[in-house]
C-alpha cells in the first residue's frame, strides 16, 4: 500500500474539513435570498434554515479529489519509469485511472441530480431512475476492468451449486439496485436534526475500519485502497457538516447530501468489492426499509411527509400517524398490517366509524412508538446509537461468524 498517498489525501481532507467549517457560515445569507431555506418545524420558533447545503459539501469533496487525482499514480508502482525514457513511465495503470475517473463521474452526477432534486422536488419514479443511470460508468468500468461476475457460495450450498456459481448479467442487476438502494435507504431514514449526516459519518467510519482491517491482513490491497481515497475526505467533509446540522440545526443538507453520500458508499462498494459488506453496515437502512414497504408501495396511505409530530408545550416529539379502513386495503396490504399489528410492531387505534389509526412506518416513528415521546436530540442520538451497534453487528458477521459459513479452500 502507498502509505505516501493516504498521508496526502489525508492532509487534503484536514483542509476539505477546514474549508467547509469556515464555508457554511458564509453561504447561510446567500442560500436564504435564493429562496433555498425551510422551516425547522420541530422548534417552537420554527426558524428560518437554509437547506440543501449537501451541494457544498459535495463540491469541497470533488475539488479534494481532483486535487488528489494524480497522487496515486505518482506513486504507483506499476507506473515504473526507466532511464532511457527519460524517466517517463513505460506502463501506465490506465484501468486504475479509469476507475477513479468514473467513480468521480458517478458521484458529480447524483450530486448535480440531487440538487435539481432540491430545487425541482422530483417525483419518486425518477428518484429510482436517476441513480440507476449515474451507475453505468461505474458498471461499464467493472465490465472492462472484471467482468467477474462470479458469486462464492455458502458450506451448506455447496453440495448442490458447487464452491461458486457465475450469475452472469444479474451481478450488474445486483450493483445497480445497490447504488439505487443505497442513494434512497439515507433519504428515507431522515427527518430530524443531525440523522442523515449522523448516519452517514458512522457508514463511512465502519467502511474505514473494514478497510484498514483487510489492509492489515493483506487482502484485496489495492480496492480497499481504493476505498479509503474516497471515504477519507467524504468523512472530513461529512464531519464538518454534522457540526453545524447536528442539534439545533443551523443547516439542512437536502437531498444533495443523501445522494451524494449514497453514492459515495455504492462505488466503493462496487469497485473495492466488497458490496455485501456494505450492505451489513446498511442494516438499519435495510430495516428502515422492510418497516416502510407498505407506505412506500402504498399499499397503505402515505402521506408526503412521514416526520414525528411536534408538540411545542412539551417540546418533544410523537409519532406521526396515517388511518385508513381496513376493507378498502387490497389483500396485501391488510395481510401486511395485520403481521405489524400482530408482533406488536406498530400502533393501533381503532375508531367508532371503523378506520384505523397506526404511526408512519418509518425507523423514527417506531423509536418513538416503542420508547414513547422523547426530545428531538434524544431521538437522534437513540438512532445514530443503534446505527453504531449495528456495525459492531456487521463485523461480527463478517468475521467470525463468516468463518462458519465459508471456507476457502487451499
Amino acid at each position: 500500500m502507498s502509505t505516501t498517498a493516504i498521508a496526502i489525501i489525508g492532509s487534503i481532507s484536514v483542509g476539505a474539513y477546514l474549508m467547509t467549517v469556515r464555508m457554511i457560515p458564509r453561504l447561510r445569507e446567500m442560500f436564504i435570498k435564493a429562496n433555498l431555506c425551510g422551516r425547522d418545524l420541530c422548534k417552537k420558533d420554527k426558524p428560518q434554515v437554509p437547506e440543501s447545503y449537501g451541494v457544498i459539501i459535495g463540491c469541497v469533496f470533488l475539488i479534494s479529489m481532483f486535487l488528489f487525482i494524480p497522487i496515486p499514480f505518482a506513486f504507483d508502482k506499476d507506473a515504473a519509469t526507466d532511464a532511457v525514457t527519460g524517466g517517463k513511465p513505460v506502463t501506465f495503470p490506465h484501468d486504475k485511472f479509469v476507475e477513479l475517473i468514473a467513480a468521480l463521474l458517478s458521484i458529480c452526477c447524483m450530486i448535480f441530480l440531487g440538487f435539481a432534486d432540491d430545487v425541482l422536488d422530483l417525483r419518486w419514479r425518477h428518484k429510482l431512475l436517476l441513480p440507476t443511470i449515474a451507475t453505468l460508468p461505474l458498471l461499464m468500468v467493472y465490465y472492462v476492468n472484471y467482468n467477474s461476475t462470479t458469486v462464492m457460495m455458502p458450506n451448506f450450498a455447496r453440495g448442490l451449486f458447487g464452491t461458486s456459481v457465475n450469475i452472469g448479467i444479474f451481478y450488474y442487476i445486483f450493483m445497480g439496485s445497490l447504488a439505487v438502494f443505497c442513494t434512497n435507504a439515507i433519504n428515507i431514514l431522515a427527518g430530524i436534526n443531525g440523522l442523515e449526516v449522523g448516519q452517514s459519518i458512522i457508514i463511512a467510519g465502519s467502511v474505514l475500519v473494514f478497510n484498514l482491517m483487510e489492509l492489515s491482513l493483506g487482502h484485496q490491497v489495492e480496492s480497499h485502497q481504493f476505498s479509503l481515497y474516497f471515504m477519507i475526505p467524504f468523512f472530513a467533509t461529512s464531519l464538518a457538516l454534522w457540526k453545524f446540522n447536528r442539534y439545533p440545526s443551523q443547516v439542512f443538507v437536502g437531498d444533495t447530501y443523501c445522494y451524494f453520500a449514497g453514492m459515495s458508499f455504492a462505488v466503493v462498494g462496487i469497485l473495492g468489492h466488497f458490496s455485501k459488506t456494505l450492505l451489513l453496515f446498511f442494516l438499519p437502512q435495510i430495516l428502515n426499509f422492510l418497516y416502510s414497504t407498505p407506505q412506500l408501495f402504498h399499499f397503505v396511505p402515505c402521506p408526503r411527509h412521514r416526520l414525528p409530530k411536534y408538540d411545542a408545550k412539551t417540546d418533544l416529539l410523537h409519532i406521526s400517524t396515517t388511518e385508513f379502513r381496513l376493507n378498502e386495503l387490497g389483500s396485501l396490504g391488510r395481510l401486511m398490517v395485520k403481521v405489524l399489528h400482530t408482533f406488536r410492531l406498530i400502533s393501533w387505534q381503532e375508531q367508532p366509524d371503523g378506520r384505523v389509526v397506526t404511526n408512519n412506518f418509518t425507523l423514527i416513528n417506531f423509536v418513538l412508538f416503542i420508547f414513547g415521546p422523547v426530545h428531538e436530540r434524544i431521538a437522534t442520538q437513540m438512532l445514530m446509537s443503534f446505527q453504531l451497534l449495528c456495525t459492531l453487528l456487521a463485523l461480527f458477521i463478517r468475521y467470525p461468524l463468516a468463518n462458519y459459513f465459508y471456507t476457502l479452500e487451499t
